[in-house]
C-alpha cells in the first residue's frame, strides 16, 4: 500500500475515533468505545480495500461535516434505529441529515452488491464467519443489528459525491472479478495475526 494511502487512512482512523469516542448511547458507554486501537484497526482493515479517490472524498465528507458541529459516527447509529427500534427512530428523524432520492437509489445499489460479496464469504469461509452479525435486516433485532442495517445506516451518512465514488467502485471492482468483503476479512484475518483468510478459517475450524 502506498504511503499517501496509508496516511489518509490513519488520518481518517483518528478523525473516526475523536467522533466516535462522543457517542452518546442511551445504555451507556459501549466497552468498543474503550478500545480505540480494536476500533482503529478494524476501520483500517475496510478502508485498505478503498481507492485512493474513494478515501479522499469520505474524508472531506467527514471533515466537512465535523465543521458543521454534525457527527457522522452518532448519525450512523441513529440512521439504524429506523430498523432496529423505529418509535425511537421517529422521535429523532428530524434532527438527522435528509437523504435525497438518489442517495437512497446509490445505497440500494451498493448495498445489493456488497450483499451478495459478503454471502460468498460466508459460504467459503463459514467457520470464521460463524457468531458474527446477522447478514440481512430480517435478522435485526432491538439486540442485534444485521450488516444490511449496519451498511445502510453508514452509507446515509456520506456525501453524495462519496456514495457516487463508491457504486462506480463497488461496480469497477465486481466487473474486474474483485470481491470486497473478502479482501476485508483477508485484511482483519491478518490484522489478528493470521497468515491468511484460509489460515484463519482451518484455525476456526479446529476449535
Amino acid at each position: 500500500m502506498m504511503d499517501a494511502k496509508k496516511d489518509v487512512i490513519r488520518e481518517l482512523c483518528e478523525l473516526e475515533w475523536t467522533m466516535f469516542d462522543r457517542v452518546q448511547n442511551e445504555g451507556g458507554r459501549a466497552s468498543c468505545q474503550n478500545d480505540p486501537a480494536f476500533f482503529k484497526k478494524m476501520r483500517a482493515c475496510q478502508f485498505e480495500s478503498w481507492s485512493e479517490p474513494l478515501l479522499e472524498s469520505y474524508k472531506r465528507g467527514v471533515e466537512e461535516a465535523a465543521r458543521q458541529g454534525r457527527n457522522p459516527l452518532a448519525e450512523k447509529y441513529a440512521f439504524m434505529m429506523e430498523r432496529t427500534h423505529p418509535r425511537d427512530f421517529e422521535n429523532i428523524r428530524e434532527s438527522l441529515p435528509p437523504v435525497s432520492e438518489e442517495a437512497r437509489s446509490l445505497i440500494a445499489a451498493i448495498s445489493k452488491i456488497q450483499l451478495d460479496w459478503e454471502r460468498e464469504v460466508d459460504s467459503a469461509y463459514p467457520h470464521m464467519r460463524a457468531g458474527g452479525r446477522p447478514l440481512t435486516s430480517d435478522g435485526d433485532t432491538p439486540w442485534q443489528t444485521s450488516f444490511e442495517t449496519y451498511l445502510d445506516g453508514e452509507l446515509k451518512t456520506y456525501s453524495l459525491e462519496t456514495l457516487r465514488l463508491y457504486a462506480d467502485y463497488v461496480e469497477k471492482c465486481r466487473a474486474e472479478g474483485r470481491n470486497l468483503a473478502k479482501e476485508v476479512a483477508e485484511h482483519t484475518a491478518r490484522a489478528y495475526g493470521y497468515a491468511s483468510l484460509e489460515d484463519a478459517e482451518r484455525k476456526a475450524a479446529q476449535r
